[in-house]
């Protein structure tokens, strides 16, 4: 592949973090989360009233909402999050894993 055709995120200075890399898709075909390939994207926030921020903003842009803020307890304790779609059906998370009430 192309270096033009690429795209990539890296954490600054070296620091530890996730590098994601995208590519174009070998096959021509419309996006579904329920294929091979990036699921979701997942955006950590410091609070639970910032996860009603981001959905309540998520409402206000007519996005689906996939799940209203609450907790995941399936996921790990305290994970309280909201799920919504991009316009092209990409699904995104705001997740806040700080007990309700701790900063």
């Amino acid at each position: 592949i192309a270096a033009a055709d690429q795209f990539a995120y890296r954490p600054i200075n070296s620091k530890p973090g996730t590098f994601l890399f995208f590519y174009p898709a070998l096959e021509e075909a419309p996006y579904s989360r329920h294929h091979p390939g990036l699921q979701h994207l997942a955006f950590m926030v410091e609070s639970r009233a910032a996860v009603h921020a981001v959905h309540a903003k998520a409402l206000a842009l007519s996005s689906e909402v996939v799940h209203p803020p609450r907790l995941f307890p399936q996921y790990r304790p305290h994970y309280y999050a909201t799920f919504w779609l991009d316009p092209e059906g990409f699904m995104l998370e705001a997740v806040c894993l700080r007990e309700e009430g701790r900063t």
